[in-house]
């Protein structure tokens, strides 16, 4: 079993996102049922669960790809803005990452990291660019700066991703299975970044079925089954003391193959 990461912050700070009564249907389907969820500056938690447990609407309404129909959710003491530029505002502030990379492909690689600064932080071009290969040295394709998406492979497609919501300087990152739609060799190069970040003390919240990266890189494990969090607890608890029927059949399920 790997070690917990050592942090260069403290985990817990004050509450960043707030999610109070959260409700949210598909039609007749409850997806997300009395929500309550609060993760601190700094701190990394990961959402697992069974397929169709809510871990994805979840995270996509916290910058309000989804809406919900009751509740509450703060994002740094503000309340989720409904539309408008104020909701443009929230999203530049919440960084996401999703299962496809979501890269354009007309655009190079820099030209990705690029856009966002410029267009919508007002950042001058020589700096955004300067600030960008920074990132993509640290995500470690900046010798792909000049090339099309296309030309990538799917893992350093989804470190440029990475790279691109980093470069808006977000306080949280929201990642939707980033690894799902990648070859089994490319899972850990996009792993050991996100590793990375979350020891550097970024704010994340991690929708994912690696168990591994949840046992190493989590402050928290969040569990849902069914629209509702069942559990929440340390990685070490959760996994070696689940508390749910629900949550030791899951894991029972997953970690004897």
């Amino acid at each position: 079993m790997s070690e917990p990461l050592a942090r260069d912050t403290p985990a817990h700070g004050e509450p960043l996102v707030v999610m109070t009564d959260v409700q949210k249907h598909f039609g007749d389907l409850h997806v997300l049922q009395d929500i309550q969820l609060t993760v601190h500056r700094g701190e990394v938690v990961v959402v697992i669960g069974p397929s169709g447990s809510g871990k994805s609407t979840l995270c996509r309404t916290i910058n309000r790809l989804e809406t919900y129909e009751a509740g509450t959710i703060t994002i740094d003491g503000k309340d989720l803005p409904e539309e408008g530029a104020e909701l443009a505002k929230l999203r530049a502030d919440v960084g996401m990452v999703f299962q496809s990379f979501n890269l354009f492909s007309h655009k190079t690689i820099l030209e990705n990291v690029t856009l966002g600064p410029i267009k919508v932080r007002g950042i001058k071009k020589p700096e955004a660019e300067q600030r960008a290969m920074e990132l993509l040295n640290r995500v470690g394709v900046d010798h792909q700066a000049k090339k099309y998406p296309a030309q990538l492979s799917g893992g350093q497609q989804q470190r440029v991703a990475i790279a691109r919501s980093l470069a808006m300087e977000p306080k949280v990152m929201l990642f939707d299975e980033p690894t799902s739609a990648l070859d089994p060799e490319m899972i850990n190069e996009v792993l050991d970044v996100m590793a990375d970040l979350a020891k550097e003390g970024m704010t994340m919240i991690v929708v994912t079925h690696e168990m591994g990266f949840a046992r190493r890189a989590a402050d928290r494990v969040v569990f849902m089954s069914d629209g509702k969090i069942l559990e929440q607890n340390t990685p070490h608890e959760f996994f070696d003391h689940p508390q749910t029927d629900r949550a030791k059949d899951f894991l029972g399920k997953i970690l004897t193959h």
